[in-house]
């Protein structure tokens, strides 16, 4: 019988043991796909996986190059194109880091880098300043380099294009622009 929230319990009876398992509704990644040709100007298109593609990408690593047909369906699957994957966040926000194994949350002490900037807010006067200090460093939360069912955001980049660019493909108003 469905519980509240969309997760259902379902069991087997294997030797003498139930063995449950939570099976839910969100079995999809939103991924961020980033042009990284120069005539687009760093453009970034958001494309939801899911189906047989989200199974796909279940076990792979930052680092690793995916071919584009899993990305996308039907008219707007990235057929041809080599993707990267550079990153991700989970189901609460927690940032991946390529540097711990394993698709696992994890407490790790770090300095300035991917998740921490290592900045204190100091008021003074009546205005805000950011204070950089040496040696700073905080215990923060992070995801393993892993995708897991867990992993809810991917950022893609790409490494080699197809035939069509990601603009004919997504259209020019599909994307979000990174200009600064």
């Amino acid at each position: 019988m469905p519980l509240q929230g969309g997760i259902a319990l379902y069991g087997s009876l294997v030797g003498g043991t139930l063995i449950t398992m939570a099976v839910t509704g969100d079995t999809s990644f939103m991924a961020a796909v980033n042009d990284t040709d120069p005539a687009s100007k760093g453009k970034s298109y958001s494309v939801e996986i899911k189906g047989s593609n989200y199974n796909h990408f279940l076990g792979k690593k930052i680092g690793d190059v995916v071919d584009g047909q899993f990305v996308g369906d039907g008219d707007q699957s990235l057929l041809g194109y080599k993707l990267q994957i550079t990153g991700g966040s989970d189901k609460t926000g927690t940032p991946m880091r390529s540097d711990i194994a394993g698709g696992n949350r994890q407490a790790v002490l770090v300095t300035k880098g991917v998740g921490y900037k290592a900045q204190k807010l100091v008021k003074k006067k009546g205005d805000t300043y950011r204070y950089t200090y040496d040696g700073i460093r905080k215990r923060r939360y992070f995801r393993g380099n892993t995708i897991n069912q867990d992993t809810r955001q991917l950022n893609l980049k790409v490494v080699d294009s197809g035939k069509k660019s990601l603009a004919d493909l997504f259209g020019d108003s599909g994307g979000d622009s990174d200009e600064s």
